[in-house]
């Protein structure tokens, strides 16, 4: 299998050679993933140090549930969220740290924290100013497919 290697900032990832291992942390209450166990963000910040600590290749830090029928968090909130939790974060690990979100204002100030890629679960669809950001900063964008859309 053919592999290539991005590279960006202090970062780079081998694609192709070997599956990645992206760890979530969702500080949400209401993640369909973990059941709201990450929402306080000492307890976000160590299971992140746990998932670098265990293999993952990078962190991927949520502050807005996608599940089916979940309410929408303003983007304020959202920064709240994840903002204190990736500071913490790029401080301890040093695997790249993506922010899911779809506004470019929340990646705007997670890149400013140490966030270095976009983890994009709309895929560019729900804010037009999103790419914009990635290209500001330079940093990859994941594109994610979602069927439908949350509440």
């Amino acid at each position: 299998m053919k592999s290539y290697t991005i590279e960006w900032g202090p970062h780079s990832l081998e694609l192709g050679n070997k599956t990645l291992i992206m760890g979530i942390v969702n500080v949400t209450p209401d993640s369909f993933s973990d059941g709201g166990f990450f929402f306080d963000p000492d307890a976000a910040v160590d299971q992140g140090q746990k998932l670098a600590n265990d293999g993952a290749d990078i962190l991927d830090i949520g502050g807005e549930s996608t599940r089916p029928f979940s309410e929408e968090v303003s983007a304020e909130e959202e920064i709240r969220r994840v903002v204190p939790v990736i500071e913490r974060l790029s401080k301890r690990v040093s695997i790249p740290i993506s922010v899911d979100t779809t506004k470019a204002v929340v990646a705007r100030h997670a890149i400013e924290a140490g966030a270095s890629i976009i983890n994009d679960t709309s895929a560019f669809r729900f804010d037009d100013e999103l790419p914009d950001v990635a290209v500001k900063y330079g940093v990859p964008v994941i594109l994610m497919h979602m069927k439908g859309t949350p509440k």
